[in-house]
């Protein structure tokens, strides 16, 4: 049974914190220290504490004493909470806590059948990408590439792990200069840059204004043998087909796999290849309340291998290679916390606590996922064959 340490005069906050204690200090995998206005001090679980909780304010203590995932993230992001130490263990406290707003969950799975499917995606991608542009690099390496890399081992810096894993995405499609590539979602141009400068002509789509501009000046300054167009995967036609398509990432954003693999069939030539590497869960629309409302909003929902590859089998494409990217996005998630820590005063003096306290929660949030394996990513290497 969890320790329970009193530093102050007894309260009625005593209570409360026994409710706690007695809710999850025995499923506890580390001490925790839960400090509150007025020096008042608790403690669950044995040793040390490796993290600290904060309570700021009454809204932060109700939303530790629901034990509600949402409300203490919410908590967190305005202030009413704070939190000190090993953020990958406060991270995996969410074991512990209820998580279940389905109403919420339904809407977003809905809403493009009331909308529409290109404005549903267009209001998503600009709820999560259309922040300024230097925020996003404040905490991404030089390459700029926004999705899992691929590391030789745990201590290799994120960038060169970052470059491999573009050069696998250009082996894999087998790539040569004068080749004509697709990439759907060109983020901040890491394969737009990377391919180009080989002389590989990309046609990279993007439906966030941000990442246009972003882009349209990466190409211009480099002379990169490239172009931007801000339109929509579903939009997006082309007299001649492509020689191989690439989606680094975007997968999360395009749950109908029917009407994908249709819409890649017509737009890679035969004999084409495809690269798409995603984070995943084995659920496909088990997304975290917190990240459905703070992170990515909309119906963007986790990749789900078993699900794809099912419909891939009813498609002509074929599957050429499937690699399991857990651990690789596990070391990229951290990286990318760890930078984020390391720039919090610009941040907060640039965009706001608020910002930075939004993307803490979810980059060691998902780091913590992808350890404890309640989250897998993947590479995978389709073929559409000759006919």
């Amino acid at each position: 049974m969890g320790q329970f340490v009193e530093a102050s005069t007894a309260t009625g906050y005593d209570r409360i914190f026994r409710l706690i204690q007695k809710r999850i200090a025995d499923r506890l995998s580390l001490p925790i220290e839960i400090r509150l206005w007025g020096d008042h001090v608790y403690r669950l679980g044995k040793g040390e504490p490796a993290v600290e909780i904060l309570v700021e304010d009454r809204r932060g203590l109700a939303a530790l004493l629901r034990l509600d995932e949402l409300k203490i993230c919410e908590a967190y992001l305005s202030g009413s909470l704070d939190v000190k130490g090993d953020m990958l263990g406060f991270a995996s406290l969410r074991g512990l806590l209820k998580d279940h707003h389905p109403l919420h969950a339904l809407w977003q799975r809905i809403m493009p059948l009331f909308v529409g499917r290109v404005q549903t995606d267009r209001k998503a991608i600009a709820g999560h990408y259309d922040f300024s542009n230097e925020f996003y690099l404040s905490f991404m390496d030089p390459t700029r590439c926004y999705s899992q890399a691929i590391f030789a081992d745990d201590a290799e810096h994120l960038e060169s792990a970052q470059r491999r894993k573009l050069d696998f995405a250009i082996d894999a499609c087998r790539l040569k200069a004068g080749d004509r590539v697709l990439d759907v979602g060109g983020g901040w141009g890491s394969f737009t840059e990377h391919a180009g400068r080989r002389g590989i002509q990309v046609t990279s789509l993007t439906i966030s204004k941000q990442s246009e501009i972003y882009l349209a000046d990466l190409i211009t300054r480099q002379q990169l043998p490239c172009q931007v167009l801000n339109r929509d995967f579903w939009e997006h036609t082309t007299p001649e087909p492509y020689d191989a398509i690439v989606i680094l990432g975007v997968m999360e954003h395009l749950p109908d796999y029917p009407a994908v693999l249709k819409q890649l069939q017509q737009l890679l030539k035969p004999g084409g290849r495809v690269y798409l590497d995603a984070s995943a869960f084995r659920e496909k629309y088990s997304k975290p309340s917190y990240v459905s409302r703070y992170i990515f909003p909309g119906d963007h929902a986790y990749f789900c291998l078993h699900e794809f590859l099912a419909k891939v089998a009813k498609s002509p494409l074929e599957v050429l290679t499937v690699h399991n990217d857990r651990h690789n996005y596990y070391l990229t998630c951290k990286a990318w916390a760890e930078n984020l820590e390391a720039a919090k005063e610009e941040i907060v003096s640039r965009w706001g606590e608020e910002l930075y306290r939004r993307f803490r929660l979810y980059l060691w949030g998902s780091a913590q996922a992808f350890l404890c394996r309640s989250m897998d990513a993947y590479r995978v290497v389709l073929e559409y064959p000759d006919r």
